[in-house]
């Protein structure tokens, strides 16, 4: 996992822009002027340790060259295929791998590759510089743009660092999407002109005319819309694990010390068992809380003893949620409010200590229903219960202090499970910030949320395309890359994520069990036990904080306290 950065400017400061990122690169820091443009690059050296694995790299006549953040898995067999096209190659990096598929087929190349990226691509034949992001947002990828100056970087402070001679403002609504999301929703960002490109979206920046020339999708999922089986579930289990363990095995690979992440959870207890599978001497590490509701440890040491695996287990407390707590701005550069970040730098911290990458098990929330909003919606439409039986059944199994909180159309429910409700009104928000009457809250929510889609998979689609890029993915590359470590998603590869929701709504989640096909599909490896007791997630106790409001507008406060405001 790398930083990358660039611009069109030659007067803004591209060695305190990468500099400010050294962490997601402490191996080596290269910066590149390209005439027109100019590239620059922190490496945390994973595959070939060797200088021949410095970026950026540029094609034999110089005339294309990359910067990359990422990982591409099965790299291997592209690279074969290239060879035997006439492609040398100097490393056996998977950069070098795409820089010749982009050479071989053109913007196409990203049809055959598979795996997390942010990565742009200078190509001085045609005059133009391309930016790509994986599919599922794994990899982070901002920009810049006014109209004439243009420049990209891996995290918001790259930028912010760099564009020197410019003057950012704040996108005030932006703000206000925060106290609705718990996150600043893309393609915005905390300033006025600076962006995220969206998951799997490719963008083209013309260098002579300075306009960007394209921005748009290059995969589209497709979704099964039926509710009935479909399939004989023998089939479908043998399909998913063959899957699972392909996309373990290829994310295995690595020069530097492989770990995982182990929660006691579904499933960073499969990746984790077919991690033991293909190293036996895998390390596993742990984060434990001393609030019994919050603590999972001891699912985690079970699965660890039944495989004689080396579980490394710390437990977060109140000491260290207020030792990283002013790092919080630090790691993400603009308002963030999940705080499950906390513990999450804490066991990466923790794994840092003994590997360079771990694999986790996030996404098999999002690609397989695993949440309890999934569950709320699907028992709504089974039931075909009215507004207040259903109203009811949500009161009772989330919120029992403020019945009214539910009088809500499904959006409002979903944004308001994710998050907090804030002490202040919409009204006395939209008056503070400057937000307009007609302004709509849930403008992200609306864009994936589609009433013909079956109800638990209408609300999955939703999860993948919002939480969990700008909320789950966000936290992890966030708080893991201040560290250094890098994190894999095995159960987000290309064909995991396509073939689940390439299964009727019955067949993926059986009799409305959440993961119920996933579960079935590891009862003997994993155990009852752990599959189905109840959820618990992957967060830290509230009552570690003290203050007024809600944790947005607390976290809020402190972030414009900073004085970034």
């Amino acid at each position: 996992m790398c930083g990358i950065l660039g611009g069109n400017n030659s007067g803004w400061d591209y060695n305190k822009g990468i500099e400010c990122m050294a962490h997601r690169g402490p191996d080596g820091i290269r910066i590149s002027p390209l005439g027109d443009f100019t590239f620059a690059f922190a490496r945390l050296s994973i595959i070939d340790l060797s200088v021949n694995g410095m970026q950026p790299m540029f094609s034999y006549d110089h005339q294309v060259g990359i910067v990359f953040n990422g990982e591409i898995y099965g790299y291997q067999t592209l690279r074969k295929e290239l060879e035997q096209k006439g492609y040398r190659f100097r490393s056996t990096t998977d950069t070098e791998v795409i820089l010749n598929a982009y050479l071989e087929w053109g913007e196409k190349f990203i049809t055959k590759i598979d795996g997390m990226f942010g990565m742009v691509i200078y190509d001085k034949r045609e005059g133009v510089i391309r930016l790509f992001r994986d599919r599922a947002g794994i990899k982070p990828l901002y920009y810049y743009y006014d109209g004439v100056n243009f420049g990209f970087s891996s995290e918001l402070k790259g930028i912010v660092n760099m564009c020197n001679t410019v003057s950012l403002q704040i996108d005030h609504t932006a703000v206000y999407d925060y106290l609705n999301y718990i996150y600043i929703p893309a393609p915005k960002t905390y300033y006025k002109n600076v962006y995220k490109l969206l998951p799997g979206h490719r963008m083209i920046f013309d260098i002579k005319s300075k306009q960007i020339i394209k921005d748009s999708s290059y995969w589209k999922l497709n979704i099964n819309t039926n509710q009935v089986s479909e399939r004989k579930q023998s089939d479908i289990i043998e399909e998913l694990k063959e899957l699972i363990e392909k996309s373990v095995r290829e994310q295995m690979i690595a020069d530097v010390p492989v770990g995982t992440f182990l929660s006691g959870g579904v499933d960073s207890s499969i990746i984790t068992y077919e991690a033991y599978r293909d190293n036996p001497r895998i390390e596993c590490f742990s984060v434990g809380f001393t609030q019994r509701e919050y603590n999972e440890l001891q699912y985690a040491r079970k699965l660890a003893q039944r495989y004689q695996m080396n579980c490394n287990a710390k437990t977060f407390d109140r000491n260290l949620f207020r030792e990283y707590y002013d790092r919080l701005r630090d790691w993400y550069d603009e308002p963030f409010a999940d705080v499950s970040a906390f513990p999450t730098y804490m066991v990466s911290k923790m794994a840092r200590e003994k590997v360079t990458v771990v694999l986790t098990g996030d996404g098999g929330d999002e690609v397989f229903g695993g949440y309890n909003r999934h569950k709320a919606i699907w028992q709504k439409e089974k039931e075909k219960a009215p507004d207040n039986l259903f109203i009811s059944y949500i009161y009772s199994k989330f919120h029992k202090n403020e019945l009214n909180y539910y009088w809500m159309d499904a959006l409002t429910f979903i944004a308001r499970e994710i998050g907090d409700v804030s002490r202040l009104s919409d009204k006395a928000l939209r008056k503070q910030f400057g937000i307009p009457k007609d302004y709509d809250a849930f403008w992200k929510f609306r864009q994936y949320y589609f009433e013909d889609l079956p109800p638990m998979t209408r609300v999955q689609y939703l999860d993948f395309k919002t939480y969990l890029p700008e909320d789950v993915l966000t936290k992890v590359d966030r708080a893991s890359m201040a560290v250094s470590l890098e994190t894999r998603v095995p159960l987000l590869s290309r064909k995991i994520v396509e073939f689940s929701f390439s299964l009727s709504e019955e067949d993926r989640l059986p009799n409305g069990v959440l993961k119920g096909i996933l579960k079935k599909a590891y009862e003997k490896e994993i155990g009852k036990e752990i599959l189905y007791r109840k959820k618990m997630g992957f967060s830290m106790p509230y009552n570690f904080f003290k203050g007024e409001g809600s944790l947005q507008e607390q976290l809020l406060g402190d972030f414009w306290e900073s004085g970034v405001r």
